[in-house]
């Protein structure tokens, strides 16, 4: 093995304490650093953020944190942090810090999806497909790896219902390093532990995430000079259809009112808006029927992440034929057309329908973690074909956004969640 692969197989002597305690006024909190007896070796995480970051991950233990009058999730309701050798059913190439918040950030998008079968696949602590179904969990782990097969690879996989044989059988057909469920049917489990170096995780509390689901943790935000930001975690205050706001602003005089959504689109704009918890800021989602079908991340300005949404759309939808169709990715595709006019007029053929299909877009909706500064970004979604919108609202310029719904042809629905959901 080179010296460079080797810093991906080197586990990091855990530098850290036993036990660390915060004290916040006269309110004190202490935590545990969770180890695991693996292979007769006490582990901790395997490594932080990359191969070179020693991490330790703490559980909280004892104490409880109120403040405003707000009690926070403290000790005895742990997820994560909680997860004990019973729990890791395969440590693999046990986890390091990524993997556990990846799997950290899908339990914090279903807290607000309990209502269906959902599963989550995430890289790099986003979301790269989302989908829940009445049709079960392994239809829902299905569309979510087909709204974006080239970012699952190597993602952590969660779901919020027992993970049957079907679900394992879609699963051990592709690479992830992680997988997790409240629970696994023995033949299920027995099929993925095949996968030597895969994490399985069983997590009980998936079952009674919906519990948490208003109640704040404590959010620290280490500085570079070692200083801190504290805050109430974010709490999602649309968790039902009807929570969405009317569209509505008034200027010079005149009121500006958007259409009401559908039923579906209104149950697809609760769906996103949940996925949207997870999602780095600024971000846009594109859903349809209980799918996301774009999610653009992390842009510095609201239509940039339009573009990179709708941009990535059209990447995803054109390797999904090329599999289906060619089972091979359109990257795969795209270089045997170097060379093989054959492949050359397959990939023209696979571009031309994707254009023709404007990605898959049409039909969905969109909702935005911010207001939309201007219209540019509502036209752009609009010219994708998509039928509703939902965004926080608040925009001195709202009147212009809702017009611009209102100009559509046919009309786009349009609500105001009432919040923001900034996640940096």
């Amino acid at each position: 093995m080179s010296d460079l692969k080797k810093m991906y197989s080197t586990l990091q002597q855990d530098p850290f304490p036993e036990d660390l305690k915060l004290t916040l006024g006269d309110q004190e909190l202490t935590f545990r650093k969770r180890t695991w007896e693996i292979d007769g070796e006490t582990k901790g995480l395997r490594y932080g953020e990359n191969p070179d970051q020693p991490a330790a991950l703490y559980e909280p233990v004892a104490g409880a944190l109120e403040v405003g009058g707000v009690k926070f999730i403290g000790a005895g309701q742990g997820l994560v942090s909680a997860l004990t050798e019973e729990h890791m059913l395969q440590a693999g190439k046990h986890p390091g810090k990524t993997n556990l918040t990846d799997v950290d950030n899908a339990l914090n998008i279903l807290q607000y999806l309990s209502a269906k079968p959902a599963a989550l696949i995430l890289k790099h602590n986003n979301p790269c497909g989302a989908a829940w179904t009445e049709d079960g969990v392994a239809e829902a782990f299905r569309r979510a790896f087909e709204a974006d097969r080239i970012a699952a690879f190597g993602g952590a996989v969660v779901v919020n219902r027992t993970l049957d044989l079907a679900t394992a059988e879609h699963i051990s057909k592709v690479y992830v390093e992680v997988v997790a469920a409240p629970a696994f049917e023995n033949e299920a489990l027995e099929l993925l532990k095949k996968k030597k170096n895969l994490r399985i995780l069983q997590i009980p509390g998936i079952t009674e995430l919906a519990e948490l689901a208003q109640q704040p943790f404590l959010d620290i935000k280490s500085l570079s000079d070692g200083g801190m930001v504290l805050q109430f975690s974010f709490r999602n205050r649309i968790l039902t259809a009807d929570d969405f706001i009317e569209a509505k602003a008034e200027k010079d005089g005149n009121v500006f009112l958007a259409r009401t959504p559908s039923k579906q689109e209104a149950d697809d704009m609760l769906f996103a808006w949940a996925v949207e918890a997870g999602v780095t800021s600024n971000s846009v989602i594109f859903a349809r029927d209980g799918v996301t079908t774009a999610i653009g991340t992390g842009e510095q300005d609201r239509v940039g992440c339009v573009l990179l949404a709708t941009t990535k759309a059209y990447i995803k939808y054109a390797d999904l034929l090329a599999s289906k169709e060619l089972e091979m990715s359109l990257f795969e595709l795209k270089l045997a057309a170097i060379k093989d006019a054959d492949m050359k007029a397959k990939l023209e053929d696979i571009e031309k329908r994707t254009e023709e299909a404007r990605g898959g877009l049409p039909g969905s909706v969109v909702v935005s973690d911010g207001f939309f500064p201007f219209r540019d970004g509502v036209d752009l979604c609009i010219d994708q074909g998509v039928t509703a919108i939902a965004q926080p609202g608040g925009s001195i310029r709202d009147n212009e956004v809702i017009t611009a719904v209102n100009e559509a042809t046919p009309q786009v629905a349009m609500v105001f969640t009432g919040q923001r959901s900034f996640k940096h």
